[in-house]
């Protein structure tokens, strides 16, 4: 009886561009594997993915190996099923069962009260990798996560950093003819996501979109009071009320007055989006990414803070899938957060005609005008920027969004 392999594929549901590279294979050949457990860990130009075994039996061959990129649907391994016995036809070959496999379902996260030995075993693709790179093993770090899941900060706050060996080859204080010290490096791979950054950025900034920036400063004494005063509140309903939440709120309401800041550009017409999905400027460990939040001019400010809070924490995680990092058509990104007061030009993303990004709030002194008599007061304040595609707007209408942006912030009642 022959031996009938089924074939281990990439999805095929990718963005058009989107490129892949295996990361991880999971098992080695040889090694038993379940149906639906996570086999390979691939990485796009946007998340960590993983594919699943598409049934029960023993990873028979890798077919890409890690660190090649591969095109939607590409074969990347087989497996023999568990009924099958290691035969091979006259020639060496067998013969092959079509059999896609499908991204890993999701895994349950481990009940409150489970030790560490057994939450590890749920970790995020971003979470194994970080773990693999500092050398740790899973049941040394607390997850502080749902369930005692072990998080991107659990690993960081238990190894920040980890010495890296030079080059191969290569001594750290190699003399050179002249006397002088060769300085030692150490190569670090580019990830398909860092590689893909690299060349958006590139592309947008060179090639596609003339970048221009406006810079507003920003007073924050009415959004502080109101989230001071409501903070608890939102706790209470299991929400993170954060200023994020107010930016997009106002980001939201300068989009009404000012629609073509959520657009495209074509050669033919300016296409303006009937809807706001928001991309939420995020660092994660494969690097910045705007993870969606969607229909965004619908939801009210608790829907926002809870939608926010929850794609940062997945960011975090590293557990994003691809549709939620697509489609965006507007984006923030809250540079404040790591202490940023000013960061220009911020890059456009593909498609989109403008990008907002805040800074760190913080008490200034400032001259305040009441009639005849100035005086100096200080109040919490940030800068914004707003940086277009030049082609879609000129810079009045860019001072008109920033303008309904401020003054919203400033005079915020609810």
């Amino acid at each position: 009886m022959s031996v009938q392999l089924l074939e281990i594929r990439a999805p095929e549901e990718q963005a058009e561009g989107t490129r892949s590279q295996v990361l991880r294979w999971l098992k080695a050949v040889g090694e038993g594997v379940s149906a639906h457990e996570p086999l390979i860990e691939l990485e796009t130009d946007k998340v960590t993915v993983e594919v699943a075994a598409p049934a029960d039996g023993v990873l028979e061959q890798i077919i890409t190996a890690e660190r090649e990129e591969v095109a939607p649907g590409a074969l990347l391994g087989r497996i023999r099923p568990a009924a099958a016995e290691p035969e091979t036809q006259a020639g060496g070959a067998h013969p092959v069962e079509h059999a896609v496999a499908a991204p890993a379902a999701p895994r349950p996260l481990a009940p409150a009260g489970e030790t560490d030995a057994v939450a590890q075993r749920h970790l995020a693709p971003a979470v194994h990798r970080l773990l693999t790179e500092r050398g740790l093993d899973p049941n040394q770090v607390h997850g502080t996560g749902e369930g005692g899941r072990i998080t991107v900060d659990d690993v960081l706050r238990h190894a920040p950093s980890r010495s890296v060996p030079v080059s191969p080859g290569r001594d750290a204080a190699e003399p050179s003819g002249g006397g002088d010290a060769i300085l030692a490096t150490r190569r670090v791979p580019h990830t398909a996501v860092r590689k893909r950054i690299a060349a958006r950025m590139v592309e947008s900034l060179l090639h596609t979109a003339p970048h221009v920036t406006t810079v507003f400063d920003i007073d924050l004494t009415a959004v502080l009071a109101h989230r001071a005063k409501h903070r608890e509140q939102f706790a209470r309903r299991g929400v993170a009320l954060t200023l994020s939440a107010y930016f997009v709120r106002a980001a939201v309401e300068a989009i009404s007055v000012v629609p073509e800041a959520n657009s495209r550009w074509s050669e033919e017409a300016l296409e303006i989006y009937t809807s706001v999905n928001l991309g939420i400027g995020t660092a994660a460990p494969e690097g910045l990414l705007a993870p969606v939040l969607r229909g965004a001019e619908a939801l009210d400010l608790e829907q926002t803070a809870r939608g926010i809070e929850t794609l940062v924490r997945r960011a975090r995680e590293g557990s994003l899938t691809p549709q939620d990092v697509r489609g965006g058509t507007f984006t923030m990104s809250n540079h404040g957060v790591s202490g940023s007061l000013l960061a220009t030009p911020i890059i456009l993303y593909p498609g989109q005609a403008a990008i907002l990004g805040v800074g760190k709030v913080e008490k200034r002194a400032i001259v305040v005008s009441n009639g005849e008599e100035d005086r100096i007061e200080i109040r919490p304040r940030c800068y914004a920027t707003l940086t277009i595609d030049h082609r879609v707007m000129d810079g009045a209408r860019a001072n008109r969004f920033m303008q309904v942006f401020a003054e919203r912030l400033a005079g915020w009642g609810g």
